[in-house]
């Protein structure tokens, strides 16, 4: 299973029917999210028969276009509106690496979003997982989406 193509699939369509927002896949290969400089990062935990963190690390500036768009309303900084809206994409977005997992007989339960933000902080698991990061890119620059599941 291909849990990268499902991802790309998703994060697309959750962007063209609920943010109204166009974006494409970077086809550049990502090892990992490094340090994020003035970004917020929206995160759901995956726990049962796989463990492990869906995340989307989004730079400040496109995380209030994104949002602007998603709201249809103005955006003029990273507040509780931004927060909640990038929470809200790691919920869809984990709500869909759930339905793969669980169709190919997994049993997984998500957490409830979070989200953290910072002038620059690194985003890092402790146990050996295996990573599929997939940058996307939108009018207003890039952002990544990390799925981290526990070998």
């Amino acid at each position: 299973m291909d849990i990268s193509k499902k991802i790309i699939e998703a994060t697309i369509e959750i962007f063209s029917t609920m943010v109204m927002m166009d974006i494409t896949v970077d086809d550049e290969d990502v090892k990992d999210s490094g340090k994020l400089h003035d970004a917020i990062t929206g995160m759901i935990g995956l726990a049962g028969t796989h463990k492990g963190v869906l995340a989307i690390h989004i730079p400040h500036v496109v995380a209030i276009a994104i949002t602007g768009s998603f709201l249809g309303m103005e955006v003029d900084g990273i507040n509780e509106d931004v927060e909640d809206a990038v929470g809200e994409l790691a919920n869809m977005l984990g709500g869909n690496v759930k339905a793969v997992l669980v169709e190919n007989g997994r049993d997984i339960d998500l957490s409830l979003p979070s989200t953290i933000s910072g002038a620059s902080y690194q985003f890092q698991s402790s146990k050996d997982v295996e990573k599929s990061l997939i940058r996307f890119r939108t009018e207003s620059g890039s952002f990544l989406v990390e799925l981290q599941l526990e070998k």
